[in-house]
């Protein structure tokens, strides 16, 4: 099976790596030299432009958002219109729920499958090959994904038959991270102006009733004072608005999410866009003066 993987970035290079492990030929599309080397360096085929990935049974696009979405696919060197019939599209990026129907119905008018694939594991998950998967299309879909799935995946939640019912629980994952990201940030920020050492409160709150997933995958960026980006800050300003757009949508008040969307903002506007979604904290960091941990050679 050739398969492809449009978007090497963090989870991207992963997942690409993944489907070479399986035993998938696979050729992988990025704009970025780096990260075409990346895969290249790893024994993957890779190229500039999703026309120039040739035939393919399956292809995997996992890029920011919507936009970047419809431009691999139908912009200047999109791929939909070198595909074969039959081929199947999965769309991984978080987007609105609604436009995963739009997405279904412009693939299907070239007589290509479609799955709504929102996934979640971040780059050290996408790495194992152990994503977690929200899908919801036709079974032939799903059939036809079959191996791409199995390569990347640890979980694959089929969530109906629809395209939309999967982005609709991945905005609502993304409330949640959000918001836990920002306690985290608060969290830490509360800890250093008390004069706690970050690094016991990071062990201690690990094992205690206030830890979360975010919190233990998130604190060592905070402790170890490292915001390289695996998911950056301006992510959550994106994908925190598409929940916030949703409460308008249906007239549904998010105070929480709110919150922590100004919080991610806030954090963007400061500089910190590209760095790690931890770098949230910095915004408590020039409110208040607080003292964070800073790998050699940085400066607050």
């Amino acid at each position: 099976m050739r398969v492809g993987v449009i978007g090497l970035g963090a989870m991207g290079l992963g997942a690409a790596r993944s489907c070479l492990a399986a035993g998938l030929e696979t050729v992988g599309c990025d704009i970025n030299p780096a990260a075409r080397a990346a895969f290249q360096a790893a024994g993957g085929e890779a190229v500039g432009a999703p026309d120039a990935m040739g035939a393919l049974d399956a292809v995997l696009v996992l890029v920011v958002n919507a936009a970047q979405t419809d431009a691999a696919l139908f912009g200047e060197g999109g791929l939909a219109a070198a595909l074969p019939k039959g081929a199947v599209v999965l769309a991984s990026a978080t987007t609105p729920p609604d436009y995963p129907p739009k997405l279904a119905e412009r693939l299907a008018a070239l007589g290509l499958l479609f799955l709504d694939a929102p996934v979640s594991g971040g780059a050290a998950k996408s790495a194992l090959g152990e994503l977690t998967i929200m899908a919801s299309g036709p079974a032939a879909a799903f059939d036809k994904a079959a191996p791409l799935l199995d390569a990347i995946s640890e979980k694959v939640y089929r969530i109906g038959d629809a395209p939309g019912q999967a982005a609709a629980i991945k905005m609502i994952n993304q409330l949640l991270a959000g918001v836990h990201i920002a306690a985290m940030a608060e969290a830490f920020a509360l800890a250093a102006r008390a004069g706690a050492d970050l690094n016991t409160v990071y062990e201690v709150i690990s094992n205690a009733a206030g830890g979360s997933w975010m919190f233990q995958n998130r604190g060592p960026s905070i402790v170890s004072g490292d915001y390289a980006p695996k998911s950056a800050v301006d992510i959550f300003v994106k994908d925190l608005g598409i929940v916030l757009d949703a409460g308008r949508t249906f007239t549904f008040p998010l105070p929480l999410a709110a919150a922590a969307h100004q919080q991610f903002l806030a954090a963007s506007a400061g500089g910190h866009g590209r760095e790690n979604d931890s770098a949230v904290i910095k915004v408590f960091q020039k409110l208040t003066g607080i003292a964070l941990p800073e790998q050699a050679g940085d400066k607050a």
